[in-house]
């Protein structure tokens, strides 16, 4: 059992290809910063929907739900998300710290388009991993907030 301190961190900013289009999106400079924690790779997306895999959208429903539905098809998975998101947080409740993607429909935080049901943008908000971990008292930031 390790004694460091541990942080989660989105796999696609490790350089696993895990994003919507097959990439990643290192980020060597977090890597580095957290070189001498235990890292923890994170992507809530890949085990629901597979890579590659259609791209999703949080979308403020008619009731100010917020929901993650995928863009072609039009499919809800928020439920299957946030069970996903979850179970990764029971097998993982001792950590503290977060390293989430900017921008992302499940990682984002402070930076995820919120799109109304037209798919118009409306806002700027967490995406619906980063609100879970923010919500549960995980220290939440994105890539860009790493020095």
């Amino acid at each position: 059992m390790s004694l460091r301190k541990k942080v989660i961190i989105s796999a696609c900013l490790l350089g696993r290809a895990c994003r919507y289009d097959g990439k990643s999106k290192p980020a060597l400079h977090v890597s580095e910063y957290y070189k001498s924690y235990d890292i923890i790779p994170f992507c809530p997306e890949e085990p629901v929907l597979g890579t590659p895999r259609e791209r999703i959208s949080v979308v403020k429903m008619a009731d100010d739900a917020l929901h993650v539905i995928t863009d072609s098809s039009n499919r809800d998975i928020t439920k299957h998300l946030k069970f996903e998101i979850l179970s990764f947080l029971k097998e993982h409740n001792d950590v503290k710290e977060a390293v989430l993607k900017s921008k992302s429909p499940s990682c984002g935080f402070k930076s995820t388009p919120i799109l109304n049901i037209k798919k118009e943008q409306i806002a700027i908000g967490n995406g619906i991993a980063a609100q879970i971990f923010s919500d549960r008292g995980l220290h939440v930031k994105s890539e860009l907030e790493v020095d």
